[in-house]
């Protein structure tokens, strides 16, 4: 997909104007509207690509009920998620999504969503993630040994590989716990990404009561995964309220500050079921992404392998080795260029607006996407092209701040973008320095837009020795 083609920024006429004569966006004319709900349903990093290649960087679509605002400039971004965003909730998808994930940090609002970013964000403070570098570094290891088992033999999927090692780092790192010992986790998430989309394509229309095979997977997944959060509070009840500053024991007294019990209850089985899932799926899809650009790119390979060895030489990495493999920061960063985690960012204005000196109504829900952005002509040349160059020194000071969001913008920025960053890296260079990862021939990475940015069907490698 591609978005080669320059175009001046859309100015408004006066042939697209709402009522009262305040200027809408262009977009399909709303006897298409079938056909863009199939490519919402099929394909919907094309329909984002081909709406921002054919109307500019202002787009309307017309779902049935629905109209969709999309903005595709950095001032955008800008404005919708850091500016005005007292102005934006979450939007469609994250609304629907909240029957899957319920109230945790992702999907909730105003108060209740203030009170658990004050919550959290101790545990993601400079000092404590430069302390949980040890814990990284020993999950990455594990990771090294088991793909070294592999050399020489039958492929092995590193995307599930990574899944394991970011869940392994999760519990380290933020629940004191080993998630190991929950082995369905992974598949549970997938069945609640599942239905999270299938909620928001079919607009929250199908009632959750039908048994659809989908939704009894759902039903399953999420049994699963409170059964999992009740055992991760009830071995913490077992130490001393106090006892570690990680988020489990932090939610521990928040919640059991709640007047009724059963609300704390359900606000900790929300928060943590939220935690979980986005604490490894974006880290795993970012790993995955960036060791099959990587692949394609022998070069680039030769490089991450020479970087890795003159830092670390013979030893694991410490977290002041971080601030020194630079050109695999800028890997990783150029992967989640190419493959944003979180490739959409969906909101609801609560009062009208102007966005781009378009009209935006209140109650519209309104689209930033970071995979189209991200790919925007008029900021970054040869879009398509990977080139770990664009993040060299120097040279991010030629962008619009807003032309790269990979972890968000505004007050809703991803609270564990530098926990992410560092395992990131630190998994990269420690795998680089030892092991090369050749893709299967025959096999097809194929980007599969759910809650974050996946790979379908998995990133089958075989594993060979450096030389």
């Amino acid at each position: 997909m591609s978005l080669t083609r320059r175009r001046a920024a859309a100015v408004p006429d006066r042939s697209s104007l709402a009522r009262g004569g305040r200027p809408v966006p262009p977009g399909p004319p709303r006897r298409a509207a079938m056909g863009l709900f199939v490519k919402l349903t099929r394909d919907r990093l094309a329909l984002m690509t081909s709406a921002a290649e054919r109307y500019g960087d202002a787009v309307r679509i017309s779902l049935g009920p629905k109209t969709l605002y999309f903005f595709n400039h950095p001032d955008h971004a800008k404005h919708v998620l850091a500016d005005n965003s007292g102005n934006y909730h979450k939007g469609i998808g994250l609304v629907q999504a909240r029957r899957a994930l319920g109230d945790g940090l992702l999907t909730s609002e105003g108060e209740l969503w203030r009170k658990q970013r004050r919550m959290i964000q101790p545990a993601f403070q400079h000092r404590r993630i430069a302390q949980q570098a040890g814990a990284v570094v020993e999950e990455a290891a594990g990771l090294v040994d088991r793909l070294r088992a592999h050399r020489g033999g039958e492929p092995v999927d590193v995307l599930q590989e990574m899944t394991g090692l970011t869940l392994g780092v999760l519990g380290r790192t933020l629940l004191d716990a080993d998630l190991g010992a929950f082995g369905s986790v992974a598949h549970s998430f997938e069945a609640v990404q599942d239905q999270a989309m299938f909620e928001m394509v079919t607009l929250g229309a199908v009632p959750t009561w039908l048994p659809l095979p989908k939704q009894l997977r759902f039903r399953r997944a999420r049994r699963e995964l409170q059964r999992v959060v009740d055992r991760l509070v009830v071995q913490r009840a077992a130490r001393e309220v106090g006892e570690g500053d990680d988020v489990l024991s932090r939610l521990v007294v928040s919640t059991g500050e709640e007047r009724d019990p059963r609300i704390g209850r359900q606000r900790m089985r929300d928060e943590l079921i939220t935690l979980m899932l986005a604490g490894h799926e974006t880290t795993a899809s970012t790993l995955g992404w960036t060791f099959h650009l990587v692949d394609r790119h022998p070069e680039v390979w030769d490089r991450l392998h020479a970087e890795a060895a003159e830092v670390l030489g013979d030893r694991r990495p410490v977290y002041e080795d971080l601030h020194q493999l630079k050109y695999t920061a800028m890997v990783v960063e150029e992967a989640m260029r190419l493959y944003p985690p979180v490739w959409i960012l969906t909101r609801q204005a609560q009062r009208d607006d102007e966005v781009g000196a378009y009209h935006v109504p209140a109650g519209a829900d309104v689209l930033i996407c970071p995979y189209t952005l991200h790919r925007h002509p008029d900021f970054w040349e040869d879009p398509e092209r990977f080139d770990p160059g664009r993040f060299a020194p120097g040279q991010t000071s030629a962008r619009p701040r807003y032309a790269y969001i990979p972890f968000g913008a505004g007050p809703r920025f991803c609270v564990g973008n530098s926990l992410g960053m560092m395992e990131a890296v630190f998994v990269v260079a420690m795998i680089a320095r030892d092991l090369r990862l050749v893709r299967v021939p025959g096999h097809e990475a194929v980007a599969e837009p759910m809650l974050s940015l996946r790979m379908r069907g998995g990133l089958p490698m075989t594993v060979h020795p450096m030389r």
